[in-house]
């Protein structure tokens, strides 16, 4: 009889924190042509034209932003650590991020979806993005 080795999986590596930050996010967003600052319910938010994209939550490290369903469920399966949602945003096409868990060039893909779904075909093509 053949005998056959298992080896034990291995641990995943730890996730490293990224120190993403309220200026971090700050620098993202208004790399974005029409992006405007401002607030919702008194804390930190951004809008392109009227449409809302993001605000920051009272716990001054979690953000929620705009996201479709699918996306959000995939990225909370895969990383709860950084995504997640409370029961109050269950209906919402949205997401909260831990912002100190998320890596800069993640938050900026995400803002982008989000910022070309919402900007208008005009402000699209002449920003070449």
């Amino acid at each position: 009889m053949k005998r056959t080795s298992r080896k034990s999986p291995q641990p995943k590596p730890a996730r490293r924190a990224f120190s993403t930050d309220v200026e971090t996010l700050r620098r993202i967003a208004l790399s974005f042509p029409g992006i405007e600052e401002g607030t919702s319910y008194g804390t930190l938010a951004f809008r392109v034209g009227k449409k809302f994209i993001c605000r920051m939550k009272e716990d001054g490290e979690s953000l929620a932003i705009r996201m479709e369903f699918g996306e959000r469920e995939i990225l909370v399966e895969g990383e709860p650590e950084t995504f997640y949602f409370t029961e109050h945003y269950r209906n919402y096409p949205m997401v909260l991020v831990r912002l100190p868990n998320v890596h800069p060039d993640e938050l900026k893909r995400i803002f982008g979806n989000v910022w070309r779904k919402y900007a208008g075909k005009r402000l699209i093509e002449s920003s070449g993005r």
